[in-house]
């Protein structure tokens, strides 16, 4: 073949292969057309536009000052606490917020700001590149007036429909209003976490000063907040928010708004929190919030798990949840909710002076003037499944909130965890309290206290002195995976694939266990196996009245009845027999049951408590674990739970457990059963 012919064959290849490119881009082309037409999204987005167009016309500078209190009741209708952004009280027009802060949002989050029509196509591309990638929105691409128009006119939702709303909304605003304008709206709306919206309200919240008081590292500082709340918390995560601030001060360096020695300057100042003191009941209202949030993302849709296939769909899972929460958590300072709880505050004072006057004789505090030694405790109305009290540590006239170990710290339970995940599930395979178990040494196994076995003995026995032999057995008997189910079953939230081991038996868990978690499944035992979740939201309603959330206390059957009511009555010996750990804690004129726990080394003590009214369940030890002798559950803990217990039962009828089934009544009938029940709690039922 000739040249002339071959170079002629490549030339009709060429140009094929090209046809055949812009064909199949055509189709693509042709493709997205139909799907955007013929699947419905080119109405979806018109009306998104529309909407946009409405929600901008509407608007005027007010839409970007208005905000409404929320307001917290506890269960006598006492007021609580506000909830308030302050966002009209601490409002600054544009020539009132120094030019540091402006430059460092436009340096840090958009530096397109005053040349784009509200969208960055390039920022918006790179969004959508990830999200075809990802499967969902996971960058933002959004420039401080998408940021803005999110923030007020719409939600935190990953959906594709809020992205591009937010984009309309976007172009609208700056048909209407000037950059300057839109900037100021932006500085006095956006979240810095706390409960501080706008940056004059971020300055007195974290430096007790107005803004045009500020050093530039403070403003930087103040800055990096917004972009992530949770991550740039300055209380939480204070390195966090310098290590932006950082990065915000060289931003500002390379787009030439600050100098060399002004960068280094402000690099080098150490930065002081100075937070104003305010009255607050701080363990519930923590708590409170807390709940408030949840039962707002569940009223939107969210829904909670605590089990996973694999770590994957955990940390999406956790992204989203972060999501939701910061979100939800923000419409708690601007949505004028009502916000009616179960907190009793008289009791709450009676669970806080327990905790205080039992730790009393502890001294010692760490660098930040909060004490080493710490109790956290819970009690939950029996009849509701509702929280009335929830101390998260001792009372100390500090600024701002403290760490809530209620529900926020995770700690070995010890044999607390006893009744929850050996000794209930056994009742419901043949055993009872009167089955003969074995209390011999364990080779590789765990030790009894005191090194003391004491042979065939019976299941009541082996509760009462807690012996960690007939646990490990039990647990062995019927696997670690059933046991930790029942855990599973009601939430526990921190448990972990290598808790299926046998050291569970005894509370050796990988991450621990929580005050509420503990309460609520000690309630389900006394509520004959029900299991209810913990909270203390009753309801919550708009301005206006209307509801928007409603507890619903479902109930979920997690022990068999008869197999809680046998744990219950055992529980009772507990407190009753003189060999029992807690021998000596029982309430004088009401029937109560009750479980110890302490872990190695005395570092965890934990007492665990129920009548027929409420169960309270009780924490001691330090933050940062380690030994305290004389330490144990009957100790400290028993002494607390004791003191309150007392105090609240003061006044009501004794009222007894229901009694279990022995195998002599199983073989009664029905009728005959419930008039034996009858006879045994005389005017008690």
């Amino acid at each position: 073949m000739s040249k002339r012919k071959k170079k002629q064959k490549k030339k009709y290849r060429v140009f094929w292969f090209f046809a055949k490119v812009q064909l199949l881009l055509l189709l693509i082309v042709a493709g997205a057309l139909g799907v955007y037409y013929f699947g419905g999204y080119a109405q979806k987005v018109s009306e998104l536009q529309a909407d946009a167009k409405r929600l901008v016309s509407q608007s005027d500078e007010s839409t970007f000052r208005s905000v409404e209190t929320s307001l917290v009741y506890d269960a006598n209708g006492q007021l609580i606490s506000t909830l308030k952004g302050e966002k009209d009280v601490y409002y600054l027009e544009f020539d009132e917020i120094p030019a540091y802060a402006t430059a460092a949002m436009v340096s840090i989050e958009d530096k397109k700001f005053y040349r784009h029509n509200g969208i960055d196509i390039k920022a918006i591309l790179r969004a959508a590149k990830a999200m075809i990638e990802n499967g969902e929105v996971t960058q933002g691409g959004s420039t401080i007036t998408q940021q803005l128009a999110r923030n007020v006119f719409l939600n935190q939702d990953v959906k594709w429909e809020r992205k591009v709303e937010e984009m309309f909304i976007a172009v609208e605003l700056e048909k209407i209003y000037s950059k300057d304008k839109i900037l100021e709206f932006y500085m006095n709306n956006i979240y810095f976490g706390n409960g501080y919206y706008g940056i004059q309200a971020a300055s007195k919240g974290y430096f007790n000063t107005e803004v045009k008081n500020l050093s530039l590292s403070q403003i930087a500082f103040l800055c990096a907040i917004p972009n992530n709340p949770t991550l740039y918390d300055p209380i939480e995560h204070p390195d966090n928010t310098i290590k932006r601030r950082d990065r915000i001060l060289y931003n500002m360096l390379e787009d030439g708004k600050i100098g060399q020695q002004t960068y280094e300057e402000a690099i080098a100042e150490t930065i002081t929190l100075n937070r104003p003191e305010k009255t607050k009941n701080d363990y519930v209202e923590t708590y409170t919030y807390n709940c408030a949030v949840r039962a707002i993302m569940a009223q939107q849709g969210f829904e909670f798990k605590t089990e996973f296939a694999s770590e994957e769909e955990k940390q999406t899972y956790e992204t989203n949840y972060k999501i939701a929460y910061d979100d939800c958590q923000k419409s708690l300072y601007t949505k004028g909710y009502r916000i009616y709880t179960s907190i009793d505050l008289n009791m709450q004072q009676q669970l806080q002076d327990a905790v205080d006057s039992n730790l009393a004789e502890f001294t010692e505090q760490n660098e930040e003037g909060i004490y080493t030694l710490q109790g956290a405790a819970v009690c939950i109305d029996n009849h509701t499944g509702y929280v009335k009290a929830i101390v998260g540590g001792r009372n100390q006239n500090l600024p701002g909130y403290t760490l809530n170990r209620a529900y926020q710290s995770f700690r070995q339970p010890g044999s607390a965890i006893k009744p929850l995940i050996v000794y209930t599930p056994a009742l419901e395979r043949q055993y009872t309290p009167d089955s003969i178990v074995s209390d011999e040494k364990i080779e590789d196994g765990p030790s009894n206290a005191g090194d003391y076995y004491e042979g065939d003995i019976t299941l009541r026995y082996a509760v009462e002195k807690s012996k960690n032999t007939v646990a490990w057995n039990l647990l062995a008997e019927l696997t670690p995976q059933v046991g930790l189910s029942y855990l599973e079953e009601m939430n526990f939230s921190k448990l972990d694939a290598q808790d299926e081991r046998l050291t569970s038996a005894l509370g050796g868990f990988t991450n621990g266990v929580s005050t509420i978690e503990m309460t609520a499944a000690y309630a389900a035992l006394e509520n004959e196996g029900k299991y209810r979740e913990p909270t203390c939201i009753v309801k919550i309603t708009d301005a206006d009245g209307v509801i928007l959330y409603e507890t619903q206390m479902e109930e979920k059957q997690v022990y068999k009845n008869n197999a809680a009511r046998m744990m219950t009555d055992m529980l009772v010996s507990v407190m009753q027999e003189p060999q029992g750990t807690g021998y000596g804690l029982a309430l004088e004129n009401m029937p109560c049951a009750g479980k110890t726990g302490t872990t190695n080394d005395n570092k965890d003590g934990w007492f665990a408590g129920y009548t027929s009214y409420y169960t309270t369940c009780v924490w001691v030890g330090y933050d940062m674990p380690k030994e305290l002798p004389g330490l144990s559950g009957a100790s400290y803990p028993g002494s607390i739970w004791k003191t309150f217990m007392e105090q609240i039962h003061q006044g009501l009828t004794p009222v007894n457990f229901t009694p279990y089934i022995s195998e002599n009544k199983e073989t009664l009938d029905n009728e005959e059963y419930l008039d034996s029940v009858q006879q045994e709690q005389g005017e008690n039922p």
